[in-house]
């Protein structure tokens, strides 16, 4: 493993499966956890595609988190989504999109 893996996972507290019971769940309860997963997935793509006012949240959000480098992440985020122009803003964005996908 490379270093910088090695410290993306200390940093996020990520071990993945490392150290748990790889036999802890029946065959048949591991399939049911695969196809519950891939379900979700699913379901979470479709609501992402049927909402892009979602991805345009997120987006601007980091994009502005990025170029501001705020000292404090949660007191900007407050600022940000409570902004009473971003709801017209994304309307614009999504409106824009949509335009796009039909020209």
């Amino acid at each position: 493993m490379a270093n910088n893996q090695q410290f993306d996972k200390r940093m996020f507290n990520i071990d993945g499966s490392e150290g748990h019971d790889s036999g802890a769940l029946t065959p048949e309860q591991q399939l049911q956890l695969n196809q519950f997963k891939i379900t979700t997935r699913i379901d979470n793509e479709k609501y992402l595609r049927d909402h892009p006012e979602v991805s345009y949240l997120l987006a601007g959000f980091l994009g502005n988190v990025f170029k501001q480098r705020p000292d404090n992440v949660r007191e900007f985020a407050a600022k940000y989504f409570s902004n009473p122009s971003l709801k017209d803003e994304v309307s614009v964005k999504v409106m824009e999109l949509k335009q796009k996908a039909a020209g």
